[in-house]
C-alpha cells in the first residue's frame, strides 16, 4: 500500500488477476485454447513453428504466472499470521510468545512442533481414560466434567499453568 492507504497497482493487478486465473472461467478459456491448438495441428501439417506457439505460451504463462502466485500467496500468508497474532494477543491466558514464532529458527520451530505433538498425544491419553473411566461409570452422565468453571490446567510440554475461566480481556487491558 502506498502512504495514502490505497492499494499500488502491481497490488490491485496481482490481487485481481489471482482471483481471474482461479475461475472457472479461466480454466475453461485454457482448455479450449489447446483445444484450438490440437485442431489445428492438420492445417499446420503438426510443423514445429505449430508446436513452437504452444510452447512458446505456455512457457510464458507460467513464469509470470509463478510470480503472481508467490506475491498472493505470501500477502495471504501474512494477513493469516496477523490476524492470529492478534487473537493471540486478545485471548486471555494465550502464551503470547507465540505471536513471534515466524521469527524462530529451523531448531526452535522443530521443538516447538515437538512441544506440541506431546500436547497432543497427552490429550488423546487424557481422553481415551476419560472415556474410559465414563464406560466404567453408570452414573457417569450425571456427574460434571472437568473441573471446576475457570480451574487452571498444566500443560504437559511446559508445565505452565493455562488458565481457561471465563474472564474476557481485551488488548489493551494486557499490554
Amino acid at each position: 500500500m502506498h502512504a495514502n492507504g490505497n492499494p499500488s497497482q502491481f497490488q490491485h493487478f496481482a490481487v485481481r488477476s489471482a482471483d481471474l486465473v482461479g475461475s472457472h472461467g479461466a480454466f475453461l478459456l485454457a482448455v479450449c485454447v489447446i483445444l484450438a491448438w490440437a485442431i489445428s495441428g492438420p492445417l499446420f501439417d503438426y510443423s514445429d513453428t505449430w508446436q513452437l506457439w504452444i510452447n512458446t505460451g505456455t512457457t510464458i504463462v507460467t513464469f509470470l504466472m509463478a510470480f503472481l502466485i508467490q506475491y498472493t500467496q505470501n500477502r495471504d500468508a501474512k494477513s493469516m499470521h496477523l490476524k492470529l497474532d492478534e487473537l493471540l494477543r486478545t485471548v486471555h491466558g494465550a502464551r503470547l510468545d507465540m505471536i513471534d514464532v515466524k521469527d524462530m529458527s529451523d531448531d526452535e520451530l522443530q521443538k516447538l512442533e515437538q512441544a506440541f505433538d506431546r500436547l497432543a498425544r497427552f490429550g488423546s491419553r487424557s481422553r481415551a481414560s476419560r472415556a474410559g473411566a465414563q464406560d466404567s461409570q453408570p452414573d457417569a452422565a450425571e456427574k460434571p466434567r472437568g473441573g471446576p468453571a475457570g480451574a487452571a490446567r498444566q500443560t504437559p510440554a511446559t508445565g505452565e499453568d493455562q488458565g481457561h475461566g471465563t474472564r474476557q480481556t481485551r488488548g489493551r487491558d494486557r499490554q
